[in-house]
């Protein structure tokens, strides 16, 4: 327990060392939400210092983050000038909707991964594993917004796939395992983009941790008692290659995390990716600095789960 302790201290000081340097950077961008207000001659320049003073954004950085931690333990998480509201209100939403993605993703991506890495390591040198390597490295090659571009122009001409938001305009009408068809059909092309894009990485580091797995000398006299093929791959190969297919799972999460931003935007998905866009061309200050802060949460999250896995999969790490 004392290494998940020590985790735990370590993912809280990444979160306030995160808060810091994105209060930093956002206060060092230049240009403010106000700054187009002074081309609008109908507002005046008191007016406008009054609006900066309302939600003190002409006091010092450190007193701006005073504010914003003292709302954040209040459950505001500052206000959105944009929206007009608590930022809070913003982040549940978008966020469960990036959790959904990102989740959804992950666990493909792991469910397709896992299998198709043992068996080329179980066929490491023939066809199989050559072929399974190709595809590997195809994807690998390809970027993340071709894959997705490639999608939407085959929804946009086939117009197989709704393209846009998470469901139809008549949704409202329909019955519950329509809906949940509907939120799937939108949520198509986001998921297996996100599973394109890690599936050849995670396949890869599978395959090498069940090739150094199986040439241990456990397994050769596992063998050698007449242990069946099956057996050996799956009770005492793939525990053994377990540890750093754990710690590969944080990073995993992380990966996906940041891909899917990007991903979100370009399909229309509502998440945090368009969140933090928008908020970022209107210099939403408060809304900015808590969509990266959710996404770091969720970052380093994957990584303390990551973590406690290991502890539990592994006893060496627990003495």
């Amino acid at each position: 327990m004392k290494y998940v302790e020590r985790r735990l201290l370590h993912a809280f000081v990444l979160v306030i060392g995160s808060s810091v340097l994105c209060f930093l950077f956002a206060n060092l961008a230049p240009g403010s939400f106000f700054d187009e207000m002074k081309l609008n001659p109908q507002i005046s320049a008191d007016t406008l210092a009054g609006l900066r003073a309302q939600y003190g954004m002409n006091r010092p950085m450190p007193i701006k983050y005073a504010l914003w931690m003292k709302s954040v333990f209040r459950g505001d998480w500052g206000y959105s000038f944009s929206y007009n509201t608590p930022v809070r209100a913003l982040l549940v939403v978008r966020g469960r909707n990036t959790l959904v993605l990102t989740g959804l993703s992950t666990l493909l991506a792991w469910l397709m991964a896992i299998p198709l890495g043992i068996w080329a390591a179980d066929q490491k040198g023939r066809w199989p594993d050559r072929a399974l390597a190709s595809f590997t490295s195809l994807f690998i090659c390809v970027p993340e917004l071709a894959i997705v571009l490639g999608f939407l122009y085959f929804a946009v001409r086939t117009h197989a796939l709704p393209v846009g938001g998470m469901t139809s305009t008549d949704s409202a009408y329909s019955s519950l395992a329509d809906k949940v068809r509907d939120i799937a059909a939108h949520l198509l092309i986001s998921v297996v983009t996100l599973v394109l894009v890690s599936l050849p990485t995670l396949v890869r580091h599978v395959r090498a941790s069940m090739i150094e797995a199986l040439d241990a000398p456990f397994i050769t006299a596992a063998r050698g008692h007449g242990i069946g093929h099956w057996r050996l791959l799956f009770r005492y190969a793939l525990p053994t290659a377990a540890n750093p297919l754990i710690s590969l799972f944080g990073l995993s999460v992380a990966g996906l995390l940041s891909g899917s931003l990007m991903v979100e935007v370009m399909t229309g998905w509502p998440g945090l990716g368009p969140l933090l866009l928008e908020a970022s061309l209107s210099r939403d200050f408060y809304v900015v600095i808590d969509a990266v802060m959710v996404s770091t949460i969720f970052m380093i999250s994957g990584n303390l789960l990551a973590d406690v896995l290991l502890v539990m999969a592994d006893p060496r790490v627990r003495t």
